[in-house]
């Protein structure tokens, strides 16, 4: 770095800084001195950076860098009244801290912001990553926030967005399904059926109805039961759900929802007497069901991994290559459904 330091005119701590990325330094200051050491023969030792992040970590605790978090769910307040989103943050929290990072909080539906301004905003505070978690209607991210996916390294958990395509840390939808079928082909239930409303699953890629489709293959043609997907219809007409139960009298609903309970046993059904449920998002409050717990806080924990390494391949959002983290599920037995024989 000397070396470097002495060709540029500069000092060993603004190489140091300006091979790093840092925004202390002027951009056109740091691209000077990366060609400079590309044209010295510089090339980082692996060892040294992990070292280094090592020791940034454990540095003085009166200062840390800062990323962004950035609610992307249609109410301000999502961080501590949705019964999801917190997990997420707090996994986020918890791995940043780790890592040496604070989060500065932000909402991606405030009428007052846009990519301009929250880039004014992150230059400001010297954040260069933003994590998103909160996409759970809709994986399309607002166009006017291009500009921030373009200039700084994003990550958003939950689900893959689409225009654009940024890197992404979830479950695994797929074998979290393909788990909770095994368990319950274990109880004895033969005829599964699964209820997410149909824009939920369209959301993940159906990779909810793909992994129950793949389940149903242990069993035989006639207990294929089709899923029922009109969820949001039955909320205001449970009479839709109660004519496909009695179509194809399932044993067993793989769900993400707590009011199938109700509907089941509107119907004249005893839980877990008559028909088993499974919870495919079991959460702290959701009692005595038995279910799949996403490990949502692990997505969180595991997204924050993912920004962090982008940072230190100085990759931005939509300029990174496509990378995805997928989060497998555990079951928790519940008595929602009958007892291991």
């Amino acid at each position: 770095m000397a070396t470097i330091a002495a060709h540029a005119g500069v000092s060993k701590n603004t190489v140091s800084l300006a091979l790093r990325g840092d925004p202390q330094i002027p951009e056109k200051t740091r691209r000077r001195i990366e060609r400079i050491a590309r044209s010295l023969g510089y090339a980082k030792n692996p060892v040294v950076a992990e070292l280094m992040s090592e020791l940034h970590k454990t540095g003085h605790p009166g200062y840390r860098r800062t990323l962004a978090l950035i609610n992307a769910y249609r109410t301000a307040d999502a961080f501590r009244t949705h019964p999801t989103i917190p997990v997420y943050a707090a996994g986020a929290r918890r791995r940043a801290a780790f890592h040496g990072y604070k989060l500065d909080e932000f909402w991606l539906h405030d009428p007052k912001l846009d990519g301009e301004r929250l880039d004014r905003i992150l230059r400001a505070r010297g954040i260069r990553g933003a994590l998103v978690v909160g996409l759970m209607n809709e994986n399309q991210l607002p166009a006017r926030f291009a500009s921030t996916w373009a200039s700084h390294a994003c990550v958003v958990t939950g689900v893959r967005t689409h225009e654009p395509t940024l890197p992404f840390c979830c479950v695994d939808h797929h074998a979290l399904v393909l788990e909770a079928m095994e368990h319950i082909l274990a109880l004895g239930y033969r005829r599964p059926a699964l209820v997410v409303d149909e824009h939920i699953d369209e959301l993940v890629e159906r990779r909810f109805s793909a992994g129950m489709w793949v389940g149903q293959q242990a069993l035989p043609k006639a207990a294929r039961l089709p899923g029922f997907y009109d969820v949001e219809a039955a909320r205001l007409d449970r009479r839709r759900f109660h004519a496909w139960l009695e179509r194809h009298e399932p044993d067993v609903l793989l769900t993400l929802y707590t009011a199938v309970r109700t509907w089941v046993e509107a119907a004249g059904r005893r839980v877990p007497e008559d028909i088993g449920l499974v919870q495919l998002e079991r959460r702290q409050h959701d009692e005595d069901w038995a279910g799949m717990d996403q490990h949502n806080d692990l997505v969180g924990e595991a997204a924050i991994d993912r920004l962090v390494a982008m940072l230190h391949r100085r990759e931005t959002g939509t300029g990174a290559q496509l990378r995805a983290t997928l989060i497998s599920g555990s079951w928790v037995p519940g008595a929602t459904v009958r007892a291991q024989k």
